[in-house]
């Protein structure tokens, strides 16, 4: 047995071996003409659904080639690991122009004649960020129209087999496969290349990459774009280099042209925002040392005299004000007057980023021939799964046609079942954050006894206080729970949104952005809320002290304000999410495909073939670019809700962007398969999000300045209490704290040492002293404070929103000049179509042909008229 085995293997090699003079690294059939325009594979198990899947198999098969499409079956024997079959397809020139005219693809009709934009003064500046001309526009700019198979004289048909990319010819071919039926099972009937590979009757369906990204294919019929775009644009070391959007539109898809352009506008204007958040924290930086609230802290004289009140119940002890010195001098890093500009100018960032943005994309649009997409031509088509799991069906009202319908009580329950889960899981989440305030408040004593009870601590105790370490540990005790329920989560979302049996691609997409999206906003800025608007506001005071679950005492803000501490939970989830983003993005798939990519490169090209090797690859998923919206999404509500307490957020976020473009890029190029291609004129249900995001984060902004910081007490401080007129900030720390009479202490607050014997300790409020008649009631300052407050907040949101409102209406969507060549190419198109029908009707006439009237002559010429004079 064992000699035979032997010898088996030895044919095989030996077989193998002999069809090295045909190398399978190649995007054809063995004749070498027809192209490869998709692969399905399978895997023969021999299980007891082995003969329904092989029944499914030559249904589905038959039946795509009843549709036209070619099919070409590589045996497992030929495969590397000789258990997978490969069926390639091929979709004749037939098939092409059938689908290109029922999915409306426009095609070329006449060189575009318009003249380009006229030259920029800085071009010869920005040259080094510029891309050959080639690898930027690789193909000439057409006036296009929607493919007629009944006009194809009048397209610029130059070769069949080029005259549809492999993007077109791609999705074409997915566009067959997902409404190609298999049969009828349980009384229904089945169709769809996703339920067969649900059920494992194909284990993968993918177009080819026409190449290895490192290096170009022998074959001169091939393109060799992917080896451009991994040249060009997916290393890191060109970084600086713009993005070929053209060619990444050609090759994948708009779909994913748009998110890269998107992403790439996104980060040039973050740019912009980075440099001025730069400059904000710079001057922190060089006003530190003039800043009188620390140098009072510091001072041995004045913060070294004032006793603060115990930070716990009981186990705390008394301790002086300038034992925070550092933290309060870090704190003007992001508290000072540069952090109300900066607010104010990222309200007016977000609206210039939006409406610029729309700019770009009408733009794109009209160079993509985007501009009379339509979402129903393939958006709004009804969903395979939607076709087959409802049975019933009613009239279209338009069409007149039957269709399939959900029935209104099953749309309620389905939607009550949906509703009650997102709710489930975000009250899970607030829970959660719950936890994690009782973990702060119950190691908050903790870290306050261990600290000041620690000699190996005291080096180190002016830096890192209580607040600051408890702030520090929940922040990443905080992010863990993020990460943990955000895997949980994202798959019952899919699972609801699957089980909500939305009706086209659209509503699918819309309605499970939103369920992500809310969780993933409850999930992340939760505790940035918290920290923000609650934390240090609702903690009383000694001897009247309020707790949660009547247990634990609620925490205060450091004497130097709450302003620090957001920014550490800030930097922690947003550095922390960004750095875990890049691992899963790059470093896990790299993992997953290294096997396979060692197999590449250590076997002749001629026995690992082309679509072996993209089978090896990962899978972009349907909902892989769903995901790195929500990615940048998310970060964008962090550089725009909680910005005023850290200005180097924007600089975080470019510096992650620069990253995240060729992290991207170079995922999809190298480590995954090829994308199917589909259109999208936008971003979709994203704009919106990003418009509501635009607007809360004025609100926020202005409750972070005026209830986090201390600018606002600073400011009624300066202008209405100072007392001295050559330095009107000195004596404010004195001033923003009050005073509190140890005897006053009931036994649950009272520390259980005071080695001092100190009678009276200061704590963070404006509140009367103990030997005043109304004690510990708060004073007028307190008053006066929260209505200058009250008032900043309303005049900071209504300048910057009737700042923001006025801009985005002197800022049109549509640039003239795009205007002006959407009306030039309609008139353009409209005229060549009809002296088309002209020449087509002469034609007739001089044939003899009594169908040609002479009434469709001069209705034709009329048409023309009419068109000139539009």
């Amino acid at each position: 047995r064992q000699s035979g085995r032997r010898y088996n293997l030895f044919l095989k090699r030996r077989l193998r071996i002999d069809k090295r003079h045909q190398s399978k690294d190649s995007i054809f059939f063995r004749d070498g003409v027809r192209r490869i325009d998709f692969v399905l594979s399978y895997v023969d198990d021999l299980n007891k659904e082995w003969e329904k899947k092989l029944e499914r198999r030559k249904e589905f098969e038959s039946n795509l080639q009843k549709a036209g499409l070619e099919l070409e079956t590589e045996d497992k024997k030929e495969s590397e690991d000789g258990k997978i079959y490969f069926v390639k397809i091929h979709a004749p020139w037939e098939v092409l122009i059938t689908y290109a005219e029922v999915l409306n693809i426009k095609v070329p009709i006449k060189e575009n004649d318009i003249p380009s934009m006229v030259e920029n003064p800085l071009d010869c500046m920005l040259a080094p960020l510029r891309l050959p001309e080639k690898v930027m526009h690789p193909e000439p700019d057409y006036f296009t129209a929607p493919f007629s198979k009944d006009k194809q004289e009048l397209y610029l048909i130059n070769d069949e087999n080029t005259f549809f990319s492999p993007s077109v010819r791609n999705r074409i071919v997915n566009y067959i496969l997902t409404r190609c039926p298999y049969g009828t099972e349980e009384g229904k009937k089945k169709f769809g290349i996703k339920r067969l590979l649900n059920n494992g009757t194909y284990s993968a369906a993918y177009p080819l990459h026409d190449c290895q990204y490192w290096k170009k294919a022998n074959d001169p019929n091939c393109d060799n774009e992917r080896y451009t775009l991994y040249m060009e644009w997916a290393r890191f070391l060109r970084f600086y280099k713009e993005q070929p959007l053209d060619l990444i539109r050609k090759y994948y898809g708009e779909k994913i042209g748009i998110y890269f352009a998107w992403l790439g506008f996104y980060t040039e204007m973050l740019f912009l925002a980075a440099v001025v958040g730069l400059i904000c924290f710079l001057y922190g930086l060089f006003t530190m040392d003039e800043n009188m609230s620390s140098k009072e802290i510091c001072d041995p004289a004045i913060g070294g005299e004032i006793i603060m009140c115990p930070l716990c119940d009981r186990d705390c002890e008394y301790w002086r004000l300038n034992t925070t010195c550092e933290s309060s001098e870090y704190s003007h890093l992001f508290d000072n007057v540069a952090t109300l500009f900066f607010a104010i100018f990222m309200g007016i960032w977000v609206t210039l980023f939006l409406e610029f943005w729309k700019r770009r994309q009408a733009r794109l649009k009209y160079e993509w021939d985007l501009v009379d997409f339509e979402e129903e031509q393939q958006q709004l088509q009804l969903r395979p799964e939607y076709e087959a799991k409802c049975t019933q069906k009613k009239k279209n009202p338009v069409t007149q046609e039957m269709e399939p319908y959900l029935p209104i009580t099953s749309q309620a329950v389905r939607f009550c079942i949906s509703g009650t889960t997102v709710l489930f899981w975000v009250s899970l989440i607030i829970a959660s954050m719950i936890a994690v305030i009782v973990y702060r408040l119950a190691v908050y004593a903790a870290f306050a006894s261990l600290m000041e009870n620690t000699q190996t601590l005291q080096p180190i105790s002016g830096l890192l206080t209580p607040q600051l370490a408890t702030s520090v540990t929940a922040s990443c005790l905080n992010f863990v729970i993020i990460m943990i329920l955000n895997f949980f989560y994202e798959r019952i979302a899919i699972w609801i949104t699957d089980m909500e049996i939305p009706r086209t691609h659209m509503e699918y997409e819309n309605r499970l952005t939103m369920k992500m999206f809310l969780f993933q906003f409850v999930n992340y800025y939760s505790s940035c809320f918290y920290v923000a608007f609650f934390k240090g506001k609702f903690v009383g005071y000694p001897g009247a002290y309020t707790y949660m679950f009547n247990r634990w005492r609620n925490e205060e803000c450091d004497p130097a304000g709450c302003l620090i501490e957001l920014t550490t939970q800030l930097t922690i989830v947003m550095a922390g999410k960004q750095i875990w983003g890049n691992i899963q993005e790059a470093i896990v798939p790299w993992i997953c495909n290294w096997w396979g990519r060692r197999k590449a490169r250590n076997n002749p090209e001629n026995l690992y073939s082309r679509w072996e090797q993209d089978h090896d690859l990962q899978t972009f998923g349907a909902l892989g670019l769903f995901y790195e919206y929500l990615e940048m999404v998310i970060q964008f509500g962090f550089i725009t809700l909680f910005v005023a307490s850290f200005p180097l957020a924007p600089l975080l976020a470019l510096m992650n962007n620069i990253l995240e473009i060729r992290v991207d890029s170079w995922k999809l190029t190298t480590q995954y398969r090829r994308p199917v291609a589909a259109k999208a004129h936008s971003i979709g249900v994203w704009q919106e999000i990003l418009n509501g995001m635009a607007i809360l984060s004025v609100v926020t902004n202005a409750f972070i300045v005026a209830f986090t910081s201390d600018m606002i007490p600073r400011l009624v401080y300066y202008y209405a209490y100072s007392e001295n007129e050559d330095s009107p900030m000195s004596g404010y720390i004195n001033n923003s704290l009050s005073v509190f009479q140890i005897s006053d202490f009931p036994d649950r607050n009272k520390p259980k040492v005071n080695r001092e014997d100190f009678v009276i300790c200061r704590y963070r409020d404006y509140r009367y002293p103990p030997d005043h008649e109304r004690k510990y009631l708060h004073t007028m300052q307190f008053w006066h404070i929260l209505a200058a407050k009250l008032a900043f907040i309303i005049i900071m949101e209504h300048v910057v929103f009737i700042v923001k409102f006025f801009v985005a209406w002197m800022i049109p969507d549509v640039p003239a000049d795009v205007k002006a060549k959407i009306k030039r190419e309609k008139y353009l198109t409209q005229k060549i179509l009809h002296e088309y029908e002209l020449e087509k009707l002469k034609e007739r006439l001089c044939q003899g042909d009594k169908r040609a009237t002479e009434k469709e002559f001069i209705a034709t010429e009329g048409r023309m008229e009419l068109s000139r004079a539009m």
